[in-house]
């Protein structure tokens, strides 16, 4: 039997059937009563065409992909997007590490944890950006990546860094072409048309009005530091 939950403020209907969807969605689950929602199904033909293209996956894998997939583009529709990145809160302030699989977003943040009290990871590899009437806010979600670190909850966005490995730490502003750039390599790009021209709109937005930096560090306390100290002095527009 499918069960409503709430993430990014959306509600969405899905009967999770394998670990890790159960337990990972499981704090996003709400018992509110609304007819405001949108389903999320795995058919059968779903799980045969991912075999088909991963002849290695497994049927827990597919539905958590899956799920996902549907969920981040139809966030579209609703002036969100995903960001492939590790999501940090600081004092009621959301900053985003974003970078290919492997580069160390997320031995980055868990230097922020060791070196600031009370800082925390909202979502691990794909938080929800969503742009309101009252701001651009970051969402958890129950799609976290291996660590399975993510908090449903909403924090204003602080600003977004493009992560570089390096033996010296620095940090900088990019322009806007560069950091379109960066968005679309690490966010989710629709097929259908409208939906590509929505996601433009949106990522422009964005660019307009959230400070972006070009990071390049090494995983020493130091690169946290600098870090925050630049990124925490950016102002959203």
């Amino acid at each position: 039997m499918k069960s409503l939950y709430q993430v990014a403020e959306l509600f969405i209907r899905m009967e999770p059937k394998f670990e890790p969807l159960i337990s990972r969605a499981e704090p996003y689950r709400t018992d509110e009563k609304t007819q405001d929602f949108f389903d999320i199904s795995v058919t059968p033909e779903t799980y045969e065409t991912y075999r088909q293209k991963y002849p290695n996956a497994t049927d827990p894998l597919i539905e958590y992909m899956e799920t996902g997939s549907v969920f981040y583009r139809t966030l579209i529709s609703h002036s969100g997007i995903l960001l492939h990145s590790s999501a940090v809160v600081l004092d009621g302030k959301a900053y985003l590490f974003s970078a290919p699989s492997g580069t160390g977003k997320s031995t980055h943040t868990e230097l922020w944890l060791k070196e600031f009290p009370g800082a925390e990871i909202l979502n691990d590899d794909k938080p929800a950006i969503r742009i309101v009437d009252d701001g651009i806010f970051v969402y958890g979600t129950p799609w976290s990546g291996k660590t399975d670190q993510s908090l449903n909850r909403k924090v204003p966005l602080q600003a977004i860094a493009f992560l570089e490995r390096s033996e010296e730490n620095s940090i900088g502003e990019i322009a806007s072409m560069l950091a379109l750039s960066n968005l679309l390599n690490q966010t989710i790009r629709p097929g259908e048309k409208e939906c590509v021209e929505k996601l433009l709109d949106l990522l422009s937005v964005l660019i307009q009005r959230v400070p972006m930096y070009r990071f390049c560090c090494n995983m020493e306390k130091d690169a946290a530091h600098l870090s925050y100290n630049t990124m925490s002095k950016g102002k959203i527009k």
